[in-house]
Formats: C-alpha cells, structure tokens, sequence
C-alpha cells in the first residue's frame, strides 16, 4: 500500500461522518496484502457500532495474534452487533497458536464471551483447550456447555468420554445433550454403547435422532435391535436416522420395518429406506422395492433403482 494510499484511507478513518468511516473500512477489507491491517484494528474502537462491526467482520481474513488479541477484547463490547461479529471471525480461526489468546477467555464473567471462546478454539483442537473445556461443562449456560461438547467432541480425548456420557444422560437442556450424542462418535463403542442406546429413548426425538445416527457411525455390533426398534419413532426424522444406520449395519433384522417405511408419507424418509435395503443387499426385499419404482418423487425412484441395483450385484 502507498504512502498516499495510506495517508487517505486514514483521513477517512478520522472523518467526523460514520458512514464515511465504514465505506473506508469496507475498502480497506478489499485491499491485498496485509500492510493495512493495523488500520482495520485501529477502527475496532471506532465510536460508531457500526464501524467497529464491520472491522471485527473484516479481520476474519487477517489472522495474526494482534487481531485475534483485539477480536477478543470486542467480545465484551457494549453493542450486540460488534459482539456478534467477533465471536463469527474468531469462529473461522485456522492456526492452532491462536488458541493461546482464546483460551483464558473461556473462564470469563460473560457467558457469550465464553461462549465465543470456546467456539473460537473448536477446530484449533489444541491440547491446552481440553481441561477449560471439561471444567464448562458444569457451566450454568446450556449454549456454553454445548460448545465445551463440541470442543471436546474434535479434541477427540479418551479422558473426556466419561463427562460427554454424563452429559447425555443428565444434562436438562436436550441440545446439550443432543451434542454430546453426536461428539460420541470417535468413541470406542463399548465404552459409550450403553449411553447411546439409551439415548434412543430420550424424551427429546432431536437426540434420539442424533443417537441413531452415531450409532450407526460406530457400527456397534449389538445395536440393530434398538435402532430397528427406533424405525417406529413417533418422529420420522429419528426414523429416518436410524434407516441409514441399519444400512450401514447391514441388519436383515431391519428389513420388515424398512420395506414398511418404502410406504412412508415423508419421502425422504422412503429414499433412505431405500437406499438401507440396498446396503443390505438382501434379495427378500426385491418385491417391496419393485414396488416403489413408480413412486412419486423421483430422488425416492433414483434410490430404488440404486438399490435394486446393489441387491442385483450381491446376488
């Protein structure tokens, strides 16, 4: 960036007409290179919520310890705006020694700063997130303890399964516990196949859903009793979810049920059963597929004729 260049977008910076020093700030998050980052941090403490807005917005692109240091700070600020835009740039943080600014955050006095923090750190999967992250799980604020599951379900830590059980079995808030059914998936299985399949039977049909699916990811060997049990779930999207674990199982015990979901007035749940009886592969349900080749909704018929298809190959 020229000096004249620079000497401008800063005169703009420090016109007494917000609207004026937003534009600058919008040009500046245009330019290439680097050189005028400082200016973008420089306008997080703009008077105006609406400049510092679209600084914070802005900085996403720039990651460097000055403004993951100074995205943090904005965590707290006065305007709901500015503090929304923080926490979303700060979500998009790829270096793993970013995480060191964040971390002590995590422990602040603000339930959306630790929120945000711990959101912020997620992907960076960084070892020094593990003990801030198991300690919020008692956290008074179901949407921080949802984000220390989601921390804790990338970290992918032996030592955090036994608190990720507990937490799908006992939390109150069901999309806490909806999250740690599904964190459960890199899980050894017997460890948290009890807890899974109990989790069928969660009064919340969003974890039931998302039970189904992790056990389908394991691929538990004792578990197609309770996920065909699950194919009469009183929400289609649990049965849904656990049609396409049964595929993954390849369990012949779920054929009745899935031939009888073909039926189904959800189509999307008719294309997953399809595509289940397909992975089964069992020549029995055939007739139940020929049968739906004629059916309404042409991603359903695409799926049928997969799955007939793959029963043909197996035979």
């Amino acid at each position: 960036m020229t000096n004249a260049l620079f000497d401008a977008l800063l005169a703009r910076l420090q016109d007494t007409d917000a609207t004026v020093r937003r534009i600058a700030v919008l040009d500046l998050a245009d330019l290439d290179g680097e050189a005028h980052v400082p200016l973008l941090i420089q306008a997080l403490d703009d008077p105006e919520a609406s400049v510092r807005a679209e600084a914070a917005r802005a900085l996403e692109a720039f990651e460097s310890p000055a403004s993951v240091q100074n995205l943090a700070r904005l965590l707290s600020d006065t305007d709901e705006e500015v503090r929304a835009a923080a926490a979303q740039s700060l979500s998009e943080l790829k270096q793993p020694a970013s995480a060191a600014y964040l971390v002590p955050y995590i422990g602040g006095s603000e339930s959306f700063v630790r929120a945000a923090a711990l959101r912020g750190v997620r992907e960076l999967r960084v070892a020094a997130s593990l003990a801030p992250a198991l300690d919020a799980l008692g956290d008074a604020d179901p949407l921080v303890r949802r984000e220390a599951v989601a921390v804790l379900g990338y970290l992918k830590h032996p030592e955090a399964l036994p608190a990720l059980t507990r937490i799908l079995a006992d939390d109150a808030s069901f999309e806490v516990r909806r999250a740690a059914a599904g964190a459960l998936g890199y899980a050894d299985g017997a460890q948290v196949g009890p807890a899974l399949l109990a989790a069928l039977k969660d009064g919340a049909w969003q974890v039931r859903e998302e039970a189904a699916t992790t056990l389908g990811k394991l691929r538990l060997a004792h578990t197609p009793g309770a996920l065909v049990a699950a194919l009469d779930d009183p929400f289609w999207q649990v049965r849904l979810r656990a049609a396409r674990s049964l595929g993954r199982l390849r369990s012949h015990d779920a054929l009745p049920g899935l031939m009888a979901a073909l039926e189904h007035t959800i189509s999307n749940l008719r294309k997953e059963a399809a595509l289940a009886l397909g992975e089964i592969g069992a020549p029995a349900a055939l007739g139940a597929l020929q049968a739906a080749a004629n059916d309404p909704d042409p991603e359903v018929r695409k799926s049928v004729r997969l799955a007939i298809g793959q029963i043909g190959a197996a035979a």
